[in-house]
């Protein structure tokens, strides 16, 4: 029962990490905090919905939809929300992100409507007996694709050299323009690294929960936390910070109430800014004079 608890909270772990690495990336590129980014986890779990359920696309046809869908959309934002206040204060660019945040929830409640909608699961319902061990289709599902997709970032960002350019532009703009590197272009190919991201995790939340307008609020804000928890700006960190959350979670819920288990979130989020001000993976860094 506790290892089947475990890799639940593994699972649900993994999709903070997706929507976590979300805000990491713009962070580190354009210095600024998307609190839009669960409103893409939203977007992409009724996108799916749309394409594969009421429109009857197979399930992996619809899912690289989505995720082209919603890597343009993080583009479409960028040109909107982020490039013409770039040379503003960053409380205004925040400002902005919410605006898109309140604009993706009413304009899916005019398209979607405010009745939670089912997604069936696409792999079926049965149970995975791995050694006594009973899974979920979907739960391994999210436990492999996230696998695979941290491995491909960290071959992505460390061996080609469009991810080479992306982190150089993440860790010094001035110096990336000086050498020539389209920093506009970079930037906007982050926030749809951001919004692809987003979609993915809620293209696999989708058959696991009922779709809601609300959905992406909840998730953002534990994405948000464990970002924190991780270490804010550490790609790794986000990562592992919403592992953490959807263990605490989960183990929050079977051992002591489920009406409790989002409170549990917070006080570990209490608990590492108290121990480990800078999070589990954060650096010391120095301000310039």
């Amino acid at each position: 029962m506790l290892l089947q608890i475990l890799i639940s909270g593994l699972a649900m772990g993994s999709v903070y990490g997706l929507v976590a690495l979300g805000f990491v990336l713009l962070v580190n590129a354009a210095d600024i905090i998307n609190f839009a980014q669960g409103e893409f986890v939203m977007l992409g779990a009724f996108l799916v919905f749309t394409f594969a359920e009421l429109w009857g696309i197979p399930y992996l046809p619809a899912i690289v939809m989505v995720m082209a869908a919603m890597a343009l959309f993080g583009m479409v934002m960028e040109r909107i929300a982020y490039r013409p206040l770039r040379n503003t204060n960053t409380a205004t660019i925040i400002v902005s992100t919410l605006g898109i945040s309140v604009f993706l929830q009413n304009m899916a409640l005019r398209v979607w409507g405010s009745v939670p909608e089912y997604f069936g699961q696409p792999f079926g319902r049965q149970i995975i007996d791995l050694g006594g061990i009973r899974l979920v289709p979907q739960h391994l599902l999210i436990l492999v694709v996230t696998g695979l997709l941290v491995l491909l970032q960290h071959w992505f960002f460390h061996s080609t050299r469009l991810g080479k350019l992306m982190r150089a532009t993440a860790q010094d703009k001035q110096t990336a323009r000086l050498l020539g590197v389209n920093i506009g272009l970079m930037t906007s190919l982050t926030f749809a690294m951001a919004s692809a991201l987003g979609g993915l995790a809620g293209i696999l939340l989708a058959p696991t929960f009922y779709i809601s307008v609300e959905m992406g609020v909840r998730v953002g804000i534990k994405a948000f936390v464990a970002s924190i928890i991780g270490g804010w700006g550490s790609i790794p960190g986000a990562l592992v910070g919403g592992l953490v959350i959807g263990l605490v979670e989960v183990l929050a819920a079977a051992y002591v109430s489920s009406l409790y288990k989002d409170v549990f979130a917070f006080v570990v989020l209490i608990a590492v800014l108290v121990l480990m001000p800078r999070g589990i993976f954060g650096e010391r860094v120095a301000q310039k004079a």
